[in-house]
This record gives C-alpha cells, sequence and structure tokens, in this order.
C-alpha cells in the first residue's frame, strides 16, 4: 500500500480519535498516532512501510509544517519556495533545486499557511492577498494567494542562521576583505550613518546584522522594520515591527510612523530594516536632524542607484523637490555599501562617501580599502 495512503487513513483516524478541548503534548500526541498506526496494521498488512517516517510526517503536519519541517530543520537550506501544488524548490548550498515533495491537497497548502501567519497575528486571505510575516524561528514568509498568483497559493521562505554571520565569518567566507572590515567598524565606532544596498539575496540583512554588532554595548538602539529580523545581543535593544490593517481596514502601522516613533525614544542608534517607500523621506529627516550612526538597506543594482532610489522614494511623500531631498541625503548619510552576488558568491561590490553635490547631483566618493 503506498504510504501517502496510510498517512491520509492514519491522519483522518487520529482526528477521530483527538479531544479537541485538550491540549496534547508531543509525547502525547505521538503515543496516539502509534495507537492509530497499530489499529491499522492489524487490519491490514504494512510489510515494507516506514512506520518512524509515517509517524513524523503526521506529527510535522499537525504540530509544526508538514512537507516543508525537514527542509526548515536542515541548516543547509536557505531559501523554500512553494508553487502552489506543483512544485517545491529549494536553494541549499547557494544552488536552486526542485525537490522531489510538493502538496497534492491545496487545502493542506492553505491550512499551512494559516498556521504560519497566525503565529504572528497576520491575516491572508482573497480580499488581502499578500502578507510578510516571519516565523518565530525568525525566517521570513511572504505568501501570495490567488487570484494575484495564478497558479498559488505561493509561499517564499527565506531562512536566516541561527547565530547571525559575524565579522570574522564575512572575512573568511569571502564577503568583504579585512581592509574592508576595518574600514567599516571604524566607520560604526565614528557613529557613520550607513546605507547597505543591493539586489534581492545579496546579503543585506546579514550584512546590516553584522555591522550593528560592533555598536557599543551602551547605546540605546530602536529597529524599525516590516518584519523583525535583525538580531541583536546589546542589552539596550527596541524592537519595533509595523502592523497590516485589519479584515475593517482599520490599526494599520506603517514604518513612517515608527520611524517617527523611535525619534522620540531617545535613540542613540536607529536601525531601519529596508526602505521601500515614502517612509525614505522620514529617515532622511531623522538623520538631518543629528541622528548619527543609524543604518538601513534599500534595493539597488549599484551605489549610483542607490541615490536615485532614495530620492525617487522620497518623493512619493508628495511636498518635497528633488534638490531639497539631495541636500538631505548629503547632510545625512555618510556611506553607501553595496553588495553583489556572482561567480564569487555573495560580497562587497563597493564602499562610496557621499561627497557633496556637484552641477545639482549628489557626488560619491569610491573609498579604495583592500
Amino acid at each position: 500500500m503506498d504510504s501517502r495512503h496510510i498517512i491520509d487513513i492514519v491522519d483522518k483516524n487520529l482526528a477521530a480519535k483527538m479531544d479537541l478541548s485538550r491540549n496534547y503534548s508531543d509525547k502525547e500526541l505521538k503515543e496516539l498516532i502509534d495507537d492509530c498506526l497499530d489499529s491499522l496494521e492489524k487490519r491490514i498488512p504494512m510489510i515494507g512501510i516506514d512506520r518512524v517516517n509515517i509517524r513524523n510526517t503526521i506529527y510535522n503536519g499537525r504540530r509544526r509544517f508538514g512537507l516543508i519541517q525537514p527542509f526548515l530543520e536542515d541548516n543547509s537550506v536557505n531559501e523554500i519556495m512553494i508553487n502552489g501544488t506543483e512544485a517545491i524548490f529549494i536553494e541549499q548550498d547557494g544552488v536552486l533545486k526542485k525537490t522531489d515533495v510538493r502538496f497534492d491537497d491545496r487545502d493542506k497548502l492553505y491550512n499551512l499557511i494559516q498556521s504560519m501567519i497566525s503565529w504572528v497575528n497576520r491575516t491572508v486571505n482573497e480580499s488581502t492577498p499578500i502578507v510578510d510575516a516571519r516565523l518565530t524561528t525568525g525566517a521570513r514568509v511572504n505568501v501570495v494567494l490567488p487570484p494575484v498568483a495564478l497558479n498559488g497559493p505561493i509561499v517564499t521562505i527565506r531562512k536566516f542562521a541561527e547565530k547571525p554571520f559575524g565579522w570574522k565569518e564575512l572575512i573568511e567566507n569571502g564577503t568583504m576583505s579585512e581592509g574592508q572590515a576595518s574600514f567599516l567598524r571604524t566607520a560604526v565606532d565614528m557613529q557613520k550613518n550607513i546605507i547597505v544596498g543591493g539586489g534581492t539575496s545579496t546579503g543585506k540583512t546579514t550584512f546590516l546584522n553584522m555591522l550593528a554588532s560592533a555598536i557599543p554595548p551602551g547605546n540605546r538602539i530602536i529597529t524599525v522594520e516590516d518584519s523583525a529580523e535583525l538580531r541583536l545581543y546589546q542589552e539596550n535593544v527596541v524592537r519595533l515591527e509595523t502592523r497590516n490593517a485589519n479584515s475593517e481596514g482599520k490599526g494599520e502601522i506603517k514604518m513612517r510612523s515608527l520611524i517617527k516613533t523611535a525619534l522620540r525614544m531617545r535613540p542613540d542608534n536607529i536601525l531601519i530594516g529596508e526602505v521601500r517607500d515614502e517612509s525614505a523621506l522620514e529617515m532622511l529627516t531623522a538623520l538631518c536632524t543629528g541622528h548619527r550612526g543609524c543604518m538601513s538597506t534599500a534595493h539597488a543594482n549599484s551605489a549610483a542607484d542607490m541615490l536615485v532610489r532614495l530620492e525617487t522614494m522620497a518623493l512619493w511623500a508628495g511636498n518635497i523637490s528633488s534638490e531639497s531631498i539631495r541636500k538631505m541625503i548629503v547632510s545625512g548619510i555618510h556611506l553607501f555599501v553595496h553588495l553583489v552576488r556572482d561567480d564569487r558568491g555573495r560580497h562587497v561590490g563597493e564602499i562610496c562617501a557621499v561627497d557633496g553635490i556637484e552641477n545639482g547631483e549628489v557626488r560619491l566618493r569610491p573609498v579604495d580599502v583592500r
């Protein structure tokens, strides 16, 4: 008999036996699954069937994240991509691979999504078909449902190392040179305002986390993020996270509001997870009002492109000119660090210092450190 058929039978028997008015411990749930397997085995011979694998599959589906639980536990897997019921892909050791498992039931996939999202009080449904959230492990989750995703639901999970990479690890794996590390550590010590840019999956959050680890332990650090991903070990850290609107369209808290709030919390350092909208104006305003030691990330193709991105996003707020924004960039930002991902892997592509305005344009000076 096919093991998937057995799993379905045992799972249905388990549901009939479970008392929904009580909470089962992990041990009790596994014992109940074993009882269901024993009962089935008395009626149907299950020669050659891996009981342990069947039990773990059912247990993971009930208590954890079913099919993808092994990938979540595998430290070599960086990203998990669920393409509806068609396929599951993973990025393992930097290589994209199609797995040999998939969800054969859309309802099971929906249940998995709701289980993930409910942990962080987020909502995803047909009226709100796109959501970003994070698991309790710190992994970032993006969900896109139909009708937006034509072959959905689509789930993308970005995992982060249990222990964030430090300066030593990023030097050893070639992300940056010792000279670049020395320069950037000095910049953090001098409370320079730094923007880390790069394309998708270039390691921006990891790099920002590393920079932040050099902030003196006595400083008061305020983090502002869409989904809390930064993991800092200093003592005085306040973490702020945006909130989506509820089903009635109320209660939304945007990043620009949190940046304003952070300014009133006596920060020594403000870390902004990623600037992707008009909140760029609030960030630049904060940097131009005497707040040093601030850091953020942004999607960009180069350090010069980051200038264009910041200006464009700040203009979305309205009632401000490009000239004013460029003056704010020159006044408030000291360094741009651009990360790239190529045949060498993830590494620092360029470090540029903001060096004034020339002919109405912000001038960048490449910092040559090796």
